[in-house]
């Protein structure tokens, strides 16, 4: 081979696009806090927004001391300091036992096609192998388990743990008027898995075919969902914690998200909630499903899932698939998809 031909061929060597960039394919809105009656959730006038209030609360030292702090003197010294702090609470009223969270979700089509990308082979081997995947597999498994973390409530995080009730209702909208509708007793399904009782079968799997249809981009799919959670009445409720970049200005050591002072859950943990659909990871067996992430990151435990050192990450897996021709396992070929559906940036600009 000349030294022109081998120039050509490495020229015509498939690489990883140095701008590459997916938008999200399932769109939450912010969801809202409402308070009423768990005997009222068919009257809409039945529900007040749940307001946001501060608090200002004396606490006690508590932390782990340094073994320098340790004597009885200091201790004692530490203890009669108090540890004032003004927090951010929401609560239900006296008078209401059932919190109401109510969102919108987008489905987009469109699954695989880059929104930047700056190599055409790239993007146009890597949108034949997404096509490939349509048409052999399907959206139908991942919208199964996005479908189910709907029905089972796992997007009401904190407020879904020690819930005496709860209940989901799914919402097709087309052109404003509910299509469609369906309810889910969500206490019935797991965390831990994606199994579903046969009552709910269909019904479960009406709401995944309508996704799946989405991510296809065959329909447009608009979904609203809300959430009866019948908690007692008075209880704390648990909207998302704003992240206080310049802590030096604030002068509370918590702050809650509102909209205009209703309080609400950010889109994003709602997206994470969704996404949790990760049961391919090496360490299932162990922690259960885990949001879909490049590298399976579970910030809460500090450890990520899937390390580059296995192979088993997003990367590596689509580097295989798309520039050596290695088709992963079905298992990893659905995580690399739903890795798409989150949507990100995975450009190699930063690559030596």
């Amino acid at each position: 081979m000349t030294e022109e031909q081998t120039m050509t061929s490495k020229d015509t060597t498939l690489k990883t696009a140095s701008v590459l960039a997916f938008e999200r394919k399932l769109n939450p809105s912010d969801a809202l806090f409402f308070s009423g009656d768990w005997h009222q959730r068919d009257e809409a006038n039945a529900w007040v927004p749940v307001a946001l209030r501060e608090k200002s609360i004396r606490g006690t030292i508590s932390n782990r001391l340094k073994a320098k702090d340790q004597d009885p003197g200091k201790l004692d010294a530490a203890i009669e300091s108090p540890n004032l702090q003004t927090v951010d609470v929401a609560t239900l009223p006296a008078d209401a036992d059932t919190l109401k969270v109510i969102f919108s979700l987008r489905v987009l089509g469109g699954t695989g096609r880059p929104s930047a990308c700056n190599n055409a082979n790239y993007q146009a081997k890597l949108l034949r192998t997404v096509q490939d995947y349509a048409e052999t597999q399907g959206f139908s498994e991942l919208a199964r388990r996005y479908a189910y973390n709907l029905a089972n409530g796992r997007f009401l995080w904190r407020n879904r743990i020690g819930a005496e009730e709860i209940e989901v209702r799914i919402q097709h909208l087309v052109q404003g008027r509910v299509a469609t509708a369906w309810s889910f007793p969500s206490l019935t399904l797991s965390l831990r898995d994606f199994e579903v009782p046969d009552a709910l079968q269909a019904d479960l799997q009406a709401v995944a075919d309508l996704i799946a249809d989405g991510l296809a981009g065959t329909t447009h799919v608009l979904l609203q969902v809300t959430a009866f959670v019948r908690v007692g009445a008075g209880q704390e409720v648990y909207p998302s914690q704003e992240l206080i970049l310049d802590k030096g200005n604030s002068k509370k050591s918590r702050t809650l998200y509102g909209v205009k002072g209703i309080a609400g859950m950010h889109s994003q943990k709602l997206g994470n909630a969704l996404r949790t659909i990760d049961t391919w990871h090496p360490v299932a067996s162990e922690l259960g499903p885990i949001a879909v992430e490049p590298y399976g990151s579970v910030t809460t435990l500090g450890k990520a899932c899937r390390r580059p050192t296995e192979k088993c990450d997003f990367y590596n897996l689509l580097d295989g698939w798309l520039l050596k021709d290695k088709v992963p396992s079905l298992d990893d070929q659905h995580f690399v998809i739903a890795t798409l559906i989150r949507g990100g940036v995975f450009g190699d600009a930063g690559k030596d």
